[in-house]
């Protein structure tokens, strides 16, 4: 079978990038850098979702679906930089050619890798081929918005109509599966503060396990799967997850019952 990977990644305000826009030196602290921008943000748009150009990548979480095997990570080590985890994240797809799965990706994840990868140099020939190197390139690449090769569950399911756009964790939990679990996606500038990287890690791979089991039903629906062939592929999610140690992965199960 073709390799499929879900991603997610998990990001903060890019501090250093927001005191180089606006002059600011390091008598300001951190976190009234941010504050500053969000503040910025909130006046011109009503909330402080910062533009994507300002987010530094903090965690990139995967989900591989390849050959008998299913596994769950998160990229590089817990000391590993932005450009360390981007690069990773690039040479995967160089490495597999991978359909690519995500939730809103399109609208988020990639452009925020876009950005940050032209900021550290990062290489991604094979992921930014449009039909130059390979023609079959050409039909289908990952650059596409109504090409195959990077999937968007939640672009597609909703018609490309921003309107119809649904969380992912209410998804999740009305399939039956866990949804977000973990320290939420509002609260991860507060955890990367208090230096709770492991957290913010642990949380992005719950999301993207959770993407991982709405595209098995999503394939369920289009006919890729049988009935028999979802329900085998579920078991090896929940077989695999079972036999990690890590407590988020117990928590997790703790919300999915068989």
């Amino acid at each position: 079978m073709n390799p499929v990977l879900v991603f997610d990644i998990e990001t903060v305000p890019d501090i250093a990038g927001l005191r180089k826009i606006h002059g600011l030196d390091a008598t300001v602290g951190d976190d009234q850098v941010a504050a500053m921008a969000f503040q910025r943000r909130r006046q011109t748009t009503g909330n402080d979702f910062l533009q994507l150009h300002l987010h530094r990548v903090v965690a990139i979480s995967c989900a591989l679906r390849d050959r008998d095997n299913f596994r769950v990570w998160s990229l590089g080590d817990i000391k590993d930089g932005e450009r360390e985890l981007i690069q990773r994240f690039f040479d995967g797809i160089e490495k597999y050619t991978p359909q690519i799965v995500s939730w809103n990706g399109g609208g988020f994840d990639l452009p925020v890798l876009h950005y940050r990868g032209m900021l550290h140099g990062v290489h991604a020939a094979r992921y930014w081929d449009q039909g130059d190197d390979d023609r079959e390139f050409k039909w289908n690449n990952y650059i596409s918005r109504y090409h195959a090769r990077h999937l968007d569950l939640m672009d597609l399911l909703a018609m490309y109509q921003p309107r119809a756009a649904a969380p992912l964790d209410e998804i999740a939990q009305l399939f039956g599966f866990p949804g977000k679990i973990g320290i939420g996606g509002a609260h991860v500038w507060q955890a990367w503060q208090d230096g709770k990287l492991m957290q913010i890690r642990n949380y992005c791979e719950a999301d993207v396990a959770n993407t991982y089991l709405v595209y098995l039903r999503f394939q369920l629906m289009r006919g890729a799967f049988s009935s028999d062939k979802y329900q085998q592929e579920i078991a090896l999610v929940r077989n695999t997850l079972e036999k990690l140690p890590d407590a988020h992965w117990r928590e997790f199960l703790q919300f999915w019952p068989a």
